[in-house]
């Protein structure tokens, strides 16, 4: 996927007002328009200006791909950092899958699911936006719940046109057992609503810090357990550190295989209900790096009528 500079695009300089913003736009839908344009990629073009307008009219996207776009050149190879749009607060619902799909597959990474939005009416009032922001938390926050302190960038036009970030700062209550990708919803804290209307809320989208040794699933966890030779031969029992303090310990029959999977129920995050814990199992040989080391290796060699590959023989 290819980097795409919308200020190019519009022919408009990074520190454009929205007034002139708009008015290139306009000069170049009067060009490009299909109905109107003589030019032989006028389709191509005007797709492409209106992606651009509808990222740099806006706020919140402007701010949040300025923040992105730095050091990367037009047509440079790109895909999103992890978590790169985390603390940014945006109203509304955002882009729908097939809206996002009239734009490019750029547009639709960064902002098919966030920004844009109507407000929700009711009689003579209206109630204010939602608004939602990315988190990220620890596993240790999922495990046991926690509250946290939370900052949120929130775009905002100043006086001369020109968008700046303010910062917010929320205490936020994590649940016990909260799953990637859950809502947090924090009543009231949208748009306020108008002519008396109640204020929208502010939706928080659960993501995991990654983490050293654990994959993260719902509420399960899968880690890669390593062992020695002779633990996977004879069986032994392993003391497994889990988040938050905790541990599991578990019995590892004889005769183990690298690749096999174990699951122990009940031992991933904690929930309604709890998720569990995959094992997958790695042998690992010590290198023969001492003439002792050696020997014992020889010894094996000579003593152990082992083939690892005898069914290649037998086919």
């Amino acid at each position: 996927m290819e980097f795409k500079d919308y200020y190019q695009t519009l022919g408009v300089d990074r520190t454009a007002d929205g007034d002139e913003i708009k008015a290139r736009y306009r000069q170049l839908a009067r060009k490009y328009h299909p109905d109107v344009s003589k030019e032989p990629d006028a389709e191509v073009r005007m797709k492409d200006v209106n992606e651009a307008y509808a990222v740099l009219s806006d706020p919140e996207r402007r701010a949040a791909y300025d923040q992105l776009q730095s050091g990367y050149q037009p047509g440079q190879e790109f895909r999103p950092p992890p978590d790169w749009d985390a603390g940014f607060e945006f109203s509304g619902q955002g882009f729908s899958a097939g809206e996002a799909a009239d734009f490019s597959d750029f547009f639709a990474q960064l902002f098919g699911h966030i920004g844009g939005g109507a407000r929700r009416h009711g009689g003579f009032r209206a109630q204010g936006e939602d608004h939602h922001a990315k988190i990220v938390i620890g596993l240790d926050d999922a495990w046991n719940g926690s509250t946290r302190q939370i900052s949120l960038r929130v775009p905002q036009v100043g006086p001369d046109g020109r968008v700046a970030l303010t910062t917010r700062t929320l205490n936020v209550r994590i649940p016990a057992g909260v799953k990637e990708g859950q809502l947090i919803r924090l009543a009231g804290q949208g748009t306020p609503g108008i002519s008396g209307g109640p204020p929208g809320d502010l939706y928080l989208k659960v993501h995991f810090e990654p983490h050293s040794r654990f994959r993260v699933e719902g509420r399960d966890l899968h880690v890669v357990l390593p062992l020695t030779p002779w633990e996977a031969a004879l069986g032994t029992t392993v003391a497994i550190a889990l988040p938050a303090g905790n541990s599991v310990k578990v019995r590892i029959p004889e005769g183990a295989q690298s690749g096999r999977e174990m699951k122990v129920k009940g031992r991933g995050i904690p929930g309604t209900p709890p998720g569990d814990l995959f094992l997958t199992l790695q042998v690992v040989t010590p290198e023969a790096h001492t003439p002792k080391a050696r020997e014992l290796y020889e010894t094996m060699a000579r003593e152990m009528a082992f083939d690892p590959r005898k069914e290649w023989d037998e086919r």
